[in-house]
């Protein structure tokens, strides 16, 4: 089993960071249009708030199931 220095620096190297960016902007994308997207196609402005969380939680989430699996090898 690796360190949790060892497993925090993998999960934040390039490459696992670009796997979680990705992951947060399709399902956050997703979420928005489920979560405002009447909001939007009647011309409202999103709640900024909620936009934000909406593509840093998956990130997160992301994040720390690399992190787990890191740390569980």
């Amino acid at each position: 089993m690796i360190t949790v220095r060892e497993a925090m620096q993998r999960t934040f190297e390039r490459r696992a960071v670009r796997r979680s960016l990705t992951v947060a902007l399709v399902v956050g994308t997703a979420l928005n249009l489920i979560n405002q997207g009447d909001a939007l196609a009647t011309g409202h402005a999103p709640v900024i708030w909620k936009l934000m969380l909406t593509y840093i939680v998956p990130f997160a989430v992301a994040s720390y199931g690399s992190y787990a699996a890191l740390r569980a090898s």
